[in-house]
């Protein structure tokens, strides 16, 4: 059945691709997006964003405006947001008044208006670390390794000095947002909007996302994400530079797969719960940075561990998908190196078509001194 759907944000990244997904289907989408300058040059409408999309140019925390874009909508999918956890940390002001505040005003003005499913879109920081196995195979969860771990490059979490298993990670594991002022304020959007729809009755889920990649990353965000970095140095004739010794495991999905998860939330019977959102199969930085090598045709630029690392950043985390497959009937199929092809394609583009001053400042510098 045709819906009339909003998504806030919806000309960035992932709201793009979540608006590409729906038209596709036959459903009418309206996007509410500030265009904030630092991702979208000039503040002007981006050019992937589908024709047929209403656009509404506005603020989130604008309650006026939001009631205007809510007008007529069934389905609310919530992505807008400041992102970045290590950005977080130094605009702590503007992230807690874009997410939560943002989040706030929205769900005033759904109360008073014809939405009938709000999806948010959530993260996977809210964990912290994921989830562990001792020897004895026992499950367990660890806190975030202390400076003085990282200073003597002891990357991996331990029990009495012995390393611990890392398995995927379900919704059950205990929240964990010491890491970033962005994680906490997800995990506020979480409680807020699952609240909001069990006391309004308004089916609600919050999906957790693991690491999104693909086409439309704001490659202008110096916090932008691995995949993305890998890409620009590659390009560059340049080795990927790995944090810590590269061994960090995460689970990557590729941008359109997540949209088509999105779609089929607006159908699921599933409500008032998290989900989280990957492939449930884990894989290396190091391991991404070779395929991303092998696939770019420069085989001989390994990836260089260097050693650095961030406080609070976390050692492994990946998801364990099973309530995502339950609940939309989804398992992930995603080619990886097929999305890398991709990745790498796109990033090429940006600086061949005239708009090299969108790129962040180390990502055009490693591009122009390869020219």
């Amino acid at each position: 059945m045709k819906k009339r759907v909003l998504i806030t944000g919806g000309a960035g990244f992932i709201g793009s691709h979540v608006a590409d997904e729906l038209l596709a289907h036959g459903h009418v989408v309206r996007v509410l997006d500030n265009l904030a300058p630092r991702v979208h040059q000039g503040g002007k409408r981006p050019a992937y964003l589908d024709h047929n999309v209403e656009l509404v140019v506005g603020d989130v925390r604008d309650g006026a405006m939001v009631e205007r874009a809510l007008e007529g909508v069934e389905v609310v999918f919530h992505l807008a947001a400041a992102v970045g956890a290590g950005e977080s940390v130094f605009e702590v002001d503007r992230c807690m008044s874009a997410n939560n505040v943002g989040t706030a005003v929205l769900l005033d003005r759904v109360v008073r208006s014809s939405v009938e499913r709000l999806i948010l879109a959530s993260s996977m920081s809210v964990y912290g670390e994921g989830l562990y196995r001792d020897r004895s195979g026992s499950p367990m969860e660890v806190a975030r390794r202390r400076p003085d771990q990282l200073r003597r490059e002891e990357w991996e979490p331990t029990l009495d000095g012995t390393p611990l298993t890392p398995v995927a990670t379900p919704e059950s594991k205990t929240a964990s947002v010491d890491g970033s002022v962005y994680a906490i304020s997800k995990y506020d959007q979480e409680r807020m909007c699952l609240r909001f729809g069990r006391a309004f009755g308004v089916p609600t889920m919050a999906l957790r996302l693991f690491n999104v990649f693909g086409t439309r990353q704001s490659l202008s965000n110096p916090y932008t994400g691995d995949l993305a970095r890998f890409a620009s140095r590659l390009l560059a004739g340049r080795r990927p530079r790995l944090p810590e010794d590269g061994g960090q495991l995460r689970d990557f999905m590729d941008v359109r797969e997540v949209a088509s998860i999105c779609r089929l939330a607006m159908t699921s019977d599933t409500r008032h719960q998290v989900i989280n959102v990957g492939t449930g199969r884990a894989s290396s930085l190091a391991d991404i940075a070779r395929r991303m090598a092998t696939v770019a045709g420069g085989p001989r630029l390994t990836p260089e561990a260097t050693g650095a690392y961030q406080i609070g950043d976390v050692r492994h985390c990946f998801a364990d998908a099973t309530r995502a497959e339950q609940a939309f009937g989804h398992r992930a199929k995603g080619d990886l190196d097929a999305g890398l092809v991709e990745l790498l394609d796109w990033v090429a583009r940006q600086t061949h078509v005239g708009r090299k001053r969108t790129l962040a400042p180390h990502v055009q510098l490693e591009l122009e001194m390869a020219s």
